[in-house]
């Protein structure tokens, strides 16, 4: 190849990919505006995966293909919504998690009268289970409130259901006794085909609710805020807008728990907070 067809190569190239980013931001601004689906700050690399997946998966060859049909067809937008929703997650995720917040969080809120909590994106709740879990065998499941919300409505539903593969339940035990988990994790649930559904007193005191990081706004006080590896999808802009969120949502002297890969560092309200256990990534709001 000559250098001159090798520069024209490159030149297409680049168009191209220029071409393709102004389509996908058209997409996602037709998201926006028509379904209220803000996905217009998320990681461009990780939501142009998702969006050439379901290209793939529908036989679509451009971007504007499947903006038409997302627009003109709600199934679609549903499938590409499952595609763009993060539900990666497990009971006891990252145990030594749940460790801390047993021995650092759990006798600070103790004292308190009631107790709120907010799981966001909490997808199929696992991790919200697990915090009723503990919260039940630590004796304050009775004055805890849990809210948990995520964008999507059928991993909502499905939390709510409280029923997960039997065939994950023994690596979900595991991680409950590597969490501080003493008793028998069997007696939390029961096996109705091939499913483990948790009792109902550990739902009593959920409420599943679907909330947008990306475009809802606060909707009550909280002494607790768990929303783990959610941000690492999200460009600074909307990982200063969820931050400014979080820090309005939480009462003085309230709680943030992130995920391992996040930090609380580069954001305007770093100030604001102490930590609990850095390692764990579990702070304390002190101004």
């Amino acid at each position: 190849m000559s250098s001159e067809e090798n520069r024209q190569r490159i030149e297409a190239e680049s168009n191209g990919e220029f071409l393709e980013r102004i389509e996908i931001n058209l997409l996602l601004e037709g998201i926006y505006r028509y379904y209220g689906f803000d996905f217009r700050n998320y990681v461009f690399s990780s939501i142009r995966r998702r969006i050439l997946y379901r290209m793939g998966a529908e036989g679509l060859n451009s971007v504007s293909s499947l903006q038409e049909k997302v627009l003109h067809d709600p199934g679609m937008m549903e499938r590409l919504l499952a595609d763009f929703s993060i539900h990666v997650t497990e009971m006891f995720r990252e145990p030594q998690f749940f460790k801390s917040f047993r021995k650092n969080v759990i006798p600070i809120i103790r004292e308190l009268p009631f107790i709120r909590i907010w799981h966001a994106g909490c997808s199929t709740g696992e991790e919200v289970y697990s915090m009723a879990i503990i919260l039940h065998e630590e004796g304050l499941y009775h004055k805890t409130k849990i809210y948990a919300t995520d964008m999507n409505e059928d991993l909502l539903k499905e939390a709510k259901n409280g029923g997960y593969p039997i065939d994950k339940m023994r690596a979900y035990r595991d991680n409950y006794q590597r969490s501080g988990g003493t008793k028998e994790f069997a007696d939390l649930f029961e096996v109705r085909h091939n499913k483990a559904v948790f009792h109902p007193f550990l739902k009593k005191n959920l409420v599943f609710a679907q909330h947008n990081l990306a475009t809802d706004h606060s909707f009550n006080e909280f002494n607790v805020i768990i929303c783990r590896n959610v941000m690492i999808y999200f460009d600074k802009i909307l990982h200063d807008r969820v931050h400014g969120l979080f820090y309005e949502s939480l009462c003085t002297s309230g709680m943030l728990g992130l995920g391992n890969k996040e930090d609380i560092a580069f954001n305007k309200y770093s100030h604001c907070y102490e930590a609990i256990d850095s390692e764990q990534k579990i702070y304390k709001k002190v101004k």
